[in-house]
């Protein structure tokens, strides 16, 4: 299993999931686009691209370069070889993009441990028919991915208050997924290192907010990575096949 991770700030990987593929002997090929990485010109080789968060936005083009080059790969990836992708946050929003939605400030930032609500279509999803219709998990963004209503390859699965696409898959193959269920005990504290980060947490939650958002954090990972071992093993199994 030869799994491709674009990443764009080292300390967010693909958490709970990677410590999952590693216990599965996966190939991993992680790329650090941040650091000036390139994404491998044979990217057919790959079963899979996961694409994860980041503390910059998807229009920051002129600040970040690369982000042209890999919304180009992700493309490729998802629409033209259309090989199993998953995009968590600012990958969720990169696909988004790419399959002709655009990404917009949030009315309202959502931060902190926040409810999910799932829509009646999760029952015939392969990777999501075994979640209860409401989770609560781990929300970090100001933007969100809108305007995918007409593209007929798009089905909504989840969503929140303040956001419609929580979850939304593409064709058979390719799912944007707006929060973090990937998180382990070490994340919340690990990203309120983040300038960008730790600024937006405490804009939204007040002072002490990484302590208390660590504490929320705590209480529902136990849920969380049972989350994260479900969509690891369906994707697995029902999307690569394997």
């Amino acid at each position: 299993m030869k799994i491709l991770i674009l990443q764009h700030i080292k300390i967010e990987d693909p958490g709970y999931i990677k410590d999952l593929m590693i216990k599965d002997g996966a190939n991993l090929t992680t790329i650090e686009l941040d650091e000036g990485e390139k994404i491998p010109n044979d990217i057919s080789k790959f079963d899979a691209m996961l694409c994860m968060g980041g503390p910059m936005d998807t229009w920051m083009e002129k600040d970040y370069p690369w982000l042209v080059e890999e919304k180009k790969r992700i493309k490729e990836f998802v629409i033209d070889l259309k090989k199993p992708y998953l995009g968590f946050c600012l990958g969720c929003q990169l696909l988004g993009e790419v399959v002709g939605g655009k990404v917009v400030k949030s009315n309202k930032p959502e931060i902190g441990m926040l409810d999910i609500n799932f829509s009646q279509d999760k029952s015939l999803d392969p990777l999501f028919s075994e979640f209860p219709n409401k989770i609560t998990s781990l929300q970090w963004h100001s933007y969100e991915v809108q305007g995918l209503e007409n593209n007929k390859n798009i089905i909504h699965l989840a969503s929140s208050p303040e956001t419609k696409y929580q979850i939304f898959k593409y064709q058979s193959h390719a799912y944007g997924i707006q929060f973090h269920i990937e998180v382990k005990d070490t994340t919340v504290n690990d990203w309120g290192c983040v300038p960008e980060y730790k600024s937006a947490l405490e804009k939204q939650l007040g002072p002490n907010a990484l302590e208390k958002f660590d504490n929320e954090a705590q209480a529902n990972m136990k849920n969380m990575n049972n989350y994260s071992y479900i969509l690891y093993s369906k994707f697995k199994s029902d999307i690569l096949k394997i």
